[in-house]
């Protein structure tokens, strides 16, 4: 069965919704939502992510998934027959559910990953680097994630998902994460209770000690339920967008590379190779001397202060 990509049509919805959302924000006594050059630098990078995207998705998602899927689920007597022994999966209604079930789970771990393992975060970090939090910042995506996102996902044409089916539940999952990324949507009552909402977005991309490393799910919230990476948004929290060493740059080259460029220099630094190992594949603020923390250890000093002293504000030592 041929399949087109929900994204084909949806990079005109997020150009229109953008505008939309800019003018209501100028009109409505929030300049503060949008920075020009913050927009233009993002916009930049939603671009080349729109023209590369396709370019490496052919060469990389299609073909891998393609070959992952003929490897794993060959022809036998006239069927396609899986290499566990069940027939492939067919077109049917509830097999999409079980796929987009399948590719929200995918997600949530690829998405943790960006966040927990440095050298992804250098790739990632490009989509957190912007201070401000708008549907501009949505399109605001790195380019070498592109690279090894699919490898992700290559386990789900293994087990008998059709290519094309995995290819559009990524697009739908795309759809539903550009929207999140707005202030002006409320908390959504019983939908908070599994899916990933505005407001949990908002929780995602601060940079409070409290909030950082949370809530990496795609359309739904369960699997921060279970796996402890869930938190609500707080009302009494103050959100501070953006991360804690920003590229203080809207140049888009530098955004892209600011991290790499520090993972260079921290490398360069150190003579043992596990630390120069740790300083590429261990997590953010990972330091051989103790001189940067890692976000584990930043929330577990945050709670020590929280319960010896109380009425204080606490400041991280990074």
């Amino acid at each position: 069965m041929d399949f087109t990509n929900p994204l084909v049509y949806g990079v005109p919805v997020f150009i229109a919704f953008i505008l939309v959302e800019l003018t209501y924000s100028k009109t409505h006594g929030d300049d503060h939502l949008y920075n020009w050059k913050d927009l233009a630098a993002s916009g930049f990078m939603g671009i080349g992510s729109a023209i590369l995207g396709p370019l490496f998705k052919v060469a990389f998602a299609i073909v891998l998934f393609e070959g992952v899927y003929e490897l794993c689920n060959p022809i036998v007597d006239g069927v396609r027959t899986n290499f566990l022994g069940f027939q492939s999966f067919s077109y049917a209604w509830y097999v999409w559910i079980l796929c987009q079930l399948a590719d929200d789970f995918t997600y949530y771990w690829f998405h943790r990953a960006n966040h927990e393992i440095r050298i992804l975060w250098a790739a990632h970090i490009v989509h957190h680097s912007s201070d401000n939090f708008n549907l501009g910042t949505a399109v605001r995506n790195g380019w070498f994630t592109i690279l090894y996102k699919p490898f992700f996902y290559a386990w789900m044409p293994a087990i008998g998902f059709p290519p094309e089916m995995v290819v559009v539940c990524l697009g739908i999952e795309a759809l539903w994460q550009f929207q999140l990324h707005s202030v002006y949507i409320p908390k959504l009552g019983f939908l908070e209770k599994f899916m990933n909402t505005h407001t949990m977005h908002q929780v995602h991309h601060a940079q409070n000690v409290e909030y950082l490393d949370k809530n990496h799910g795609g359309f739904l919230n369960i699997f921060d339920k279970v796996f402890g990476t869930w938190k609500e948004l707080d009302d009494d929290i103050d959100v501070k967008y953006g991360v804690i060493h920003s590229p203080d740059s809207y140049n888009p080259v530098v955004i892209l590379t600011h991290e790499f460029k520090d993972i260079w220099n921290d490398v360069k630094k150190v003579k043992k190779f596990s630390h120069k190992l740790m300083y590429i594949f261990g997590p953010p603020g990972w330091s051989h001397d103790g001189s940067t923390l890692t976000v584990k250890q930043q929330q577990r000093l945050c709670e020590e202060h929280k319960e010896t002293n109380p009425t204080l504000a606490y400041h991280r030592p990074n």
